[in-house]
């Protein structure tokens, strides 16, 4: 009998990904993402990669993350990893929600107490930079409980790609 993917589904509700592991390090292996067809196809194809942001090889290795190495991985395996879709509402919400929605409580207050321009803009981006402190530490909190990281699903068969 031949097993495939298919035989070890994701559980409910998760987004996979093909990554690569890289290094292994005592119980940590470390996996690097694997680019798909759609890299590149994006809005932001344009400046994803761009030369300010560092180089390559800088870029490529930001983006490794570590993975509990319960499953004896070893270096050069092709592995699907998952985060669940919860997971991924709440890393968007806490970076992207919590600064915007301080940005304008601080301007809708100041625009209600004073009505000035400047003072409403400056207090506007008053609460953007609390918004950006609010988040980075809901982040932290949320990666301490490994409620951000992904999981290790399955190793992936030679042949397997992107449904």
């Amino acid at each position: 009998m031949t097993v495939t993917a298919d035989d070890f589904p994701a559980p409910a509700h998760t987004i996979e990904g093909y990554a690569r592991v890289v290094g292994i390090e005592g119980a940590v292996a470390w996996l690097e993402p694997e680019q798909t067809a759609s890299c590149g196809g994006c809005a932001a194809a344009a400046s994803c990669g761009s030369p300010g942001l560092g180089s390559l090889a800088g870029r490529i290795k930001a983006r490794r993350f570590p993975l509990d190495n319960r499953d004896a991985l070893i270096v050069g395996e092709r592995v699907v990893v998952g985060v669940t879709e919860r997971a991924l509402l709440k890393a968007a919400l806490t970076a992207f929600a919590l600064p915007m929605l301080a940005a304008f409580t601080a301007g809708g207050l100041a625009q209600w107490a004073d009505g000035s321009n400047p003072v409403t803009m400056g207090a506007m981006i008053a609460g953007l930079f609390a918004g950006f402190l609010a988040s980075r530490r809901m982040a932290h909190r949320l990666a301490a409980r490994g409620e951000l990281a992904p999981r290790f699903l399955r190793r992936a068969q030679q042949d397997e790609t992107c449904r």
